[in-house]
């Protein structure tokens, strides 16, 4: 299935780039059902949520799928998630104080 070449082509969740039938799911999962959604988020307080709502810490790699998705939904240009691993690097040693534990990754 082709990826939106904007944001405003975006119509499903796995329209935006780099989200794809799973990432969908866990978006789902914790209440992000549309583009739009996507856009409002905040792609930290999303990925602690789905390690909430799971009950288990995800690979860190998937607040960088979030952080690109969030990116594009907002005007930016469709890049690789793992162009958003050093961003979400300097994010988590930011807040390691305020993020609980389990949702570190210390080597991440």
């Amino acid at each position: 299935m082709p990826k939106a070449r904007c944001a405003q082509h975006a119509v499903r969740l796995t329209d935006i780039p780099n989200v794809g039938a799973a990432t969908a799911a866990d978006l789902c999962r914790i209440g992000i059902t549309t583009p739009a959604d996507v856009r409002s988020m905040q792609p930290q307080v999303a990925y602690e949520q789905l390690c909430r709502a799971t009950g288990q810490r995800h690979d860190p790699c998937v607040l960088d799928v979030f952080m690109a998705a969030h990116h594009f939904m907002n005007g930016g240009a469709a890049q690789p998630w793992w162009v958003f691993t050093p961003k979400r690097k300097a994010l988590l040693a930011q807040t390691r104080h305020v993020m609980h534990p389990a949702m570190v990754n210390p080597r991440g």
